[in-house]
C-alpha cells in the first residue's frame, strides 16, 4: 500500500472546514489539526502510487482556502 503524509497550511480560521472537506475524500485515512509550522496533517493511502498522486494533486491541493502543502511519501518496505 502506498502512503503519504500531507502537511497543509490554510487560511486563518478555515481549519475546521478544510478538515471536514479532507475527511470526505476517498483515500484520506486520517486528518489531524496541528500546532506549529503547519495547520493540518493528512494521511493518504492507496493501493497505487499514481492514485495517491492524483488524490493529492487533483483533490487535496484544489480545496479552496488551502495555501500550501508539503507531501512526505512513505517508502514501501520501511514500515
Amino acid at each position: 500500500m502506498a502512503r503519504a503524509y500531507v502537511l497543509i497550511n490554510c487560511e486563518l480560521g478555515s481549519e475546521e472546514s478544510v478538515i471536514s472537506e479532507l475527511k470526505s475524500i476517498e483515500g484520506v485515512a486520517e486528518v489531524n489539526g496541528t500546532f506549529g509550522a503547519y495547520d493540518i496533517l493528512a494521511k493518504v493511502e492507496s493501493s497505487q502510487v499514481e492514485t495517491l498522486r492524483e488524490i493529492i494533486t487533483w483533490k487535496i491541493r484544489k480545496i479552496p482556502k488551502i495555501r500550501s502543502t508539503l507531501t512526505l511519501m512513505g517508502i514501501e518496505g520501511q514500515q
